[in-house]
């Protein structure tokens, strides 16, 4: 018995999955990549080390995906993060658990991800063929029945759309397939860079560029109220700030400017002290270091590369004796400390955008098997969909997941 014909388009890592879980199936599998070699965006993620996934419990989970997570319920039900994280150990690769329950391969790299996968396809006997753009869907009575890929037409039983989003172009996730989606009758969400490094206003942040904060709390305000905030790591830059506290905070950042909205960053840079203890420590550190400038005695509070910043926006004399700040001052002072604004005036491009938001309407997608509910035999996976979470490996996780889910659906469906 002939099995079903299955191309996937987009070798990314919805693509991959969705491939070799059809072919398990029995399908036969074609793999369509655009680019000379499959994976590449894969390659990147997790600053190249690979953050496949989290270890938190399905709800917590769910959660970091904000209003279209729920749509996430069924595919994680079937394949979740300790599913993957087996399927990873089965295939040879070893893995290991960071802060944050954050899972990584233990040789640190990212390439050993794409290098298993590879050796996984090739052994379910999925043909992949690189360097081969579709050009279009083909359709009949509403339902798919091949593809046009190089002027050829390929005729097949399903498709499996899975071309990512539009961040990173360079490794060929150019959003292809929100074209391919629409065609078919999809709705798609107004797209936008995600987890973005953002642009700010005035000289600030680019006095500092290169200066990596840690452990600080930055919240997020829309119209000066706070919607968000992040604790742990940033770095600023020539044109603004960037970092993983500052990443998690972008995706409700650029919508909000989107709308219209006014949004700035407060920076607490010593979450670890309420400003009464805060205060304490400045009246005793100004008291015990009387003699000195007040431009020495910053830098026992910050980082040399702030002290110039800091008396700036605090407009206090740097010549000033400690021993000679006023109560008004050091009421700056520990103010800045505790809310140092940076209004954002931009987000960069999707060049510089670790995911893409928006995309496929997720309400015309069944979630039981990823199959389009415009088109039969089209099923849609990964980053294509209106789904995105902050940095943690959820990414990642759910482009596994939905690409199981569409591979084994298209895989085993009779409609």
């Amino acid at each position: 018995m002939i099995g079903r014909r299955v191309i996937v388009i987009g070798g990314g890592a919805a693509g991959l999955m969705a491939a070799g879980q059809a072919a398990e199936n029995g399908a036969e599998t074609l793999l369509l990549e655009k680019m000379k070699r499959p994976g590449r965006k894969l390659c990147i993620t997790g600053k190249g080390r690979g953050n496949i996934t989290n270890i938190e419990e399905t709800a917590e989970f769910i959660a970091h995906f904000g209003k279209t997570g729920s749509f996430l319920h069924q595919a994680f039900s079937r394949f979740f993060n300790t599913d993957l994280m087996d399927f990873f150990k089965e295939l040879g690769l070893e893995l290991v658990t960071e802060r944050g329950g954050r899972v990584f391969p233990a040789g640190s790299t990212a390439s050993d991800l794409l290098s298993v996968l590879l050796q996984w396809l090739n052994q379910c006997g999925v043909k992949v063929k690189c360097t081969s753009c579709v050009d279009k869907l083909l359709t009949s009575k509403g339902r798919i029945t091949g593809v046009v890929s190089r002027k050829k037409k390929i005729p097949c039983d399903a498709v499996i759309l899975a071309t990512g989003g539009a961040s990173y172009p360079a490794t060929g996730s150019t959003g292809d397939g929100y074209q391919f989606a629409k065609s078919a009758g999809h709705t798609i969400v107004p797209i936008r860079p995600a987890l973005v490094p953002l642009e700010t206003a005035g000289s600030a942040a680019g006095k500092m560029a290169g200066l990596n904060l840690r452990n600080i709390n930055v919240k997020m305000l829309v119209n000066n109220r706070k919607r968000k905030e992040a604790f742990g790591e940033m770095t600023f830059a020539k044109f603004g700030v960037t970092g993983p506290v500052i990443l998690t905070l972008s995706s409700g950042a650029v919508k909000a400017m989107s709308e219209g909205q006014k949004v700035s960053l407060s920076i607490d840079l010593k979450p670890a002290l309420d400003e009464k203890k805060l205060d304490a420590r400045l009246l005793r550190d100004l008291s015990s270091r009387r003699d000195e400038p007040l431009s020495s005695f910053l830098r026992g509070l910050m980082p040399r590369e702030m002290v110039p910043v800091c008396i700036s926006l605090t407009e206090i004399s740097p010549d000033l004796k400690s021993s000679r700040v006023s109560a008004k001052q050091r009421r700056r002072l520990k103010t800045w400390l505790k809310d140092f604004q940076l209004e954002v005036t931009g987000n960069r491009p999707f060049t510089e955008a670790i995911i893409t938001a928006g995309g496929v309407d997720t309400r015309e997608i069944n979630p039981r098997t990823m199959e389009s509910l415009r088109i039969k035999g089209l099923y849609i996976a990964g980053e294509i969909l209106d789904i995105q979470a902050d940095t943690g490996g959820y990414n990642l996780q759910a482009a596994f997941s939905t690409g199981w889910l569409a591979g084994c659906s298209a895989s085993l469906s009779s409609t």
